[in-house]
């Protein structure tokens, strides 16, 4: 197979990575929160009922900041359900899930697994724009954010929370161009409630970092007409615009899922050149953000049989798919993707964290392990901060049904601080290793510190509780720096992290 080729060049850059961009989400759906991150009486349970096992597992993970209550949930969430002693906090009805939200893990809650996680992990709070507005947001940040003397902000030290949350970053609604989201608005309506919203919260404090509903995917059909309109009313209020994608292999297609990122780089420029021309014609030298708050490999198809089916159930198995080495070669490349857009993209979360289409999976009462995509998403984390720089790849190309000829080589590079260069790579083709040529020009690396591959003779391999570390990443052999040039052999199908020094 023909040598697949870039150089790299301090000079080129992206952009500095934003620690934000390894964020995860955590919502009220399934067993994401019971018997995923709250499990009183697991074994490793602490006093808080936090499961000790996942929070090992989350540190690991990489994660920074956590987007919570939602997603869909939070559409029908009232705060004030959240707060003060779980016994006493109701039974509700969640539309969204078809299940029974009993309340037992709220705000406070969220905010002790935050700062259990570790200083790096930040609240990403979503408000509710769909069935309530904007007093109940400034309500909700006045108990979260204000230190003391107010009725609100008392009620919190009441609780046992003396010091504030100090939330930043706020979602300002999920969804809202959905109609299967409860509340659903016209892109004008919507505009509408989220700058009223910020206007006044900004008002409560003017350092709020506040995130407008983009469009839920690419593919609806009021996309880009949505973004426009909902940023002509909130461009000067808000910090950033939403994205959400999940993919999967559609009636077999997998070469088109394996250049999932394909699409999710056109997304992400798509809705960039949809800012700027607003900011354009708002005469406005801001430039908005990206949030990519929602994206993953998602079996959405299987979905909605799943939730039609519930009758009202505590904490239901939903959303538990189980992840083959493919899939994590695809989340690898939508990882590289985020990447390669770091001057933009500085918001993003991985959805969800446990049990829920997630990267950590639990038993009630027994282990929680790593699936296939652990490993993508807490190598990005670990080694994926500091200077993206610019990677223009010369690749051998495969022909897909839905995007066309694409490159069989995905690939970013970033630099530390300390002057190391790490090579993000996913060799998309599932039958042929590809020869890999790298040229540093003006770069210090003069070693190769590790080449780590996650890959499988079986792409189909999974990690599960029977089997719990079927797959894990193996070091490959013969990759060599020398005089400046790197030189490799990409498995099949795999994701390659190449870290030189």
């Amino acid at each position: 197979m023909r040598t697949a080729r870039f150089t790299l060049d301090p000079a080129f850059t992206v952009g500095t990575v934003d620690p934000r961009l390894f964020g995860s989400f955590v919502e009220h759906l399934g067993r994401c929160v019971y018997t995923g991150v709250f499990e009183p009486g697991h074994p490793t349970a602490d006093a808080d009922g936090i499961r000790g096992d996942v929070l090992d597992l989350v540190r690991e993970l990489g994660v920074t900041a956590v987007r919570y209550p939602g997603g869909n949930f939070v559409s029908g969430y009232r705060w004030e359900d959240s707060v003060g002693p779980a016994e006493e906090r109701p039974r509700r009805l969640d539309l969204a899930w078809r299940s029974t939200e009993t309340n037992r893990f709220g705000l406070s809650e969220y905010i002790s697994f935050l700062r259990k996680i570790g200083p790096q992990a930040e609240p990403m709070m979503a408000l509710n724009l769909g069935t309530r507005g904007v007093a109940e947001a400034l309500q909700l940040q006045e108990y979260a954010n204000h230190p003391g003397g107010t009725a609100l902000s008392d009620l919190r030290v009441q609780h046992g929370d003396k010091d504030p949350f100090g939330i930043r970053l706020w979602c300002l609604g999920n969804e809202m161009d959905g109609p299967w989201q409860t509340g659903h608005k016209t892109a004008a309506e919507y505009g509408r409630i989220a700058a009223e919203t910020a206007r006044a919260m900004r008002q409560i404090d003017p350092g709020v970092q506040l995130v407008a509903c983009g469009s839920s995917g690419r593919s609806m059909p009021t996309f880009a007409e949505w973004e426009a309109t909902v940023l002509q009313e909130t461009y000067d209020l808000v910090d950033h615009i939403s994205l959400h994608a999940y993919y999967e292999p559609l009636d077999g297609d997998v070469d088109s899922f394996l250049a999932s990122a394909v699409d999710m780089e056109t997304f992400i420029e798509d809705v960039v050149a949809t800012c700027d021309h607003v900011g354009a014609r708002l005469k406005s030298p801001k430039k908005i953000n990206l949030s990519f708050d929602e994206w993953n490999v998602w079996y959405m198809s299987r979905t909605q049989e799943q939730v039609s089916a519930l009758d009202w159930p505590e904490a239901p198995r939903l959303l538990e798919d189980n992840y083959s080495v493919m899939d994590a070669v695809v989340l690898g490349s939508l990882l590289i993707a985020l990447l390669r857009h770091a001057d933009r993209v500085t918001v993003a979360c991985l959805a969800q964290l446990v049990n829920v289409i997630a990267p950590i999976m639990t038993e009630p009462g027994g282990p929680a392990w790593r699936q296939t995509t652990f490993f993508p998403f807490a190598q990005a984390s670990q080694y994926g901060r500091g200077q993206v720089l610019d990677v223009r790849v010369d690749s051998p190309t495969y022909d897909t049904e839905k995007y066309g000829e694409a490159d069989l080589l995905h690939a970013t590079a970033v630099r530390g601080e300390d002057g190391t260069v790490t090579v993000f790579a996913v060799n998309r083709s599932r039958t042929e290793p590809l020869p890999l040529d790298v040229a540093l020009n003006g770069l210090g690396p003069t070693s190769v510190v590790e080449h780590s591959v996650l890959a499988d003779a079986d792409p189909d391999a999974r990690n599960t509780l029977a089997d719990p570390e079927r797959v894990v990443p193996h070091t490959a052999e013969g990759t060599t720096l020398d005089g400046g040039r790197l030189t490799a052999v990409l498995e099949p199908l795999s994701w390659n992290v190449i870290r030189l020094a």
